[in-house]
């Protein structure tokens, strides 16, 4: 691992050093979570006293190792602040490590098409994976996906950090804040981290069981139409909240600090 970045070296503000060590904590709990992929998929926040900057994690550190100053910063423009490198083909190389381009298209895209999102989450499990190879994979067939099904969109594969796919991400993330990318993997975006959680959250759950129902023998039972648009305008309602997702971000948290100290 890098050496820690000195804080006060550095001129981090209040608001920016309590995003790091949020979005450290974030790492952590996908780790808990069962959601990594070795290396691979990002975790970005905004910095909320500079909206045209956002974090994300330094290409080729586990999840389990990441720290509040571990994190990088980056423009929405593609430069890395207080990094003297530059992209070379996939990756950018700067003083403290490699940073990923496609991470950084995939997340710059949703932040420009989407001024209220302050944190987006990437993964590529198993369960979000398998619901991804279907067109329309999602039916309101749980509890579980009521909670995101009016806000799903589906995301067709496109070239891989290309301009135009780029521009696709934005227009689909415009729509929706649970995103299926088909034949890839889940996205979500929100106001809060707390609130991009429990959307990937519910989100996943949805496509584990959703995987579940279509290996039974019967077919499942759907929702009634009046519960699909009753769930519909109760998470319109609540979604956008401060609150939503809020007491299982801090249970979570309060499970990956233990033994373990993101907050450097």
């Amino acid at each position: 691992m890098t050496a820690a970045l000195n804080v006060n070296e550095k001129h981090i503000s209040d608001a920016e050093w309590q995003t790091r060590c949020d979005l450290a904590a974030l790492y952590h709990v996908v780790n808990y979570l069962g959601w990594t992929d070795t290396i691979n998929t990002h975790m970005s926040a905004r910095v909320p006293d500079e909206p045209d900057t956002f974090l994300i994690n330094r290409y080729g550190e586990m999840f389990e190792e990441i720290t509040a100053s571990s994190l990088i910063k980056m423009r929405l423009d593609g430069d890395v602040v207080g990094e003297p490198g530059k992209f070379d083909q996939d990756y950018y190389v700067g003083e403290r490590g490699k940073f990923n381009r496609a991470g950084f298209a995939i997340h710059s895209s949703v932040y420009n098409a989407r001024q209220d999102a302050n944190c987006v989450m990437h993964t590529h499990t198993r369960a979000g994976a398998g619901v991804s190879l279907m067109a329309k994979g999602l039916r309101p067939i749980s509890q579980d996906v009521m909670e995101v099904i009016d806000d799903v969109v589906y995301h067709h594969y496109g070239i891989p950090s290309s301009d135009d796919e780029c521009e696709a991400l934005g227009n689909s993330c415009a729509v929706g804040s649970c995103v299926v990318l088909l034949n890839h993997g889940l996205l979500t975006h929100g106001p809060t981290i707390h609130g991009a959680l429990q959307r990937l959250y519910m989100l996943e759950r949805a496509c584990e069981l959703e995987l579940i129902a279509r290996q039974l023998d019967e077919p499942p039972l759907m929702m009634d139409d009046v519960v699909i648009t009753r769930a519909a305008q109760r998470m319109k309602a609540i979604r956008d909240t401060p609150n939503y997702g809020l007491l299982e971000w801090e249970g979570l948290v309060r499970t990956v600090e233990r033994g373990v100290d993101f907050r450097r």
